[in-house]
């Protein structure tokens, strides 16, 4: 499964109505740590494609999630189950660090 880049007019149909856990990357291009990071996102959704759904949403682009989200920092990774937010990932971190967190919602 690829990821998918949601918007503020698609995110509670692809994220909120969900049946399955969601991992959300809040970016935007001209962000370094974003580019470092997306390489793992993409594996994390490759590995774990039967259990979770991967998407991203450009916080430029898209300022109305981003807002309500409080997303004030880049990269941010929210993980979404039933609905909810249910964690979140700042920074730039390594692929087992976000597999770790991942996996805590995976049942």
């Amino acid at each position: 499964m690829s990821v998918s880049q949601v918007t503020d007019a698609s995110f509670k149909q692809e994220v909120i109505n969900n049946d399955l856990p969601v991992l959300v990357d809040f970016w935007a291009p001209w962000c370094g740590p974003c580019r470092m990071v997306s390489p793992v996102v993409d594996e994390i959704a490759e590995e774990y494609e039967s259990s979770i759904k991967v998407v991203k949403i450009n916080t430029d682009d898209n300022p109305t999630i981003a807002a309500e989200y409080g997303i004030r920092s880049i990269p941010t990774l929210m993980i979404f189950k039933a609905g909810e937010r249910v964690d979140t990932v700042i920074g730039a971190v390594p692929k087992s660090t976000l597999a770790s967190t991942l996996n805590k919602y995976i049942s």
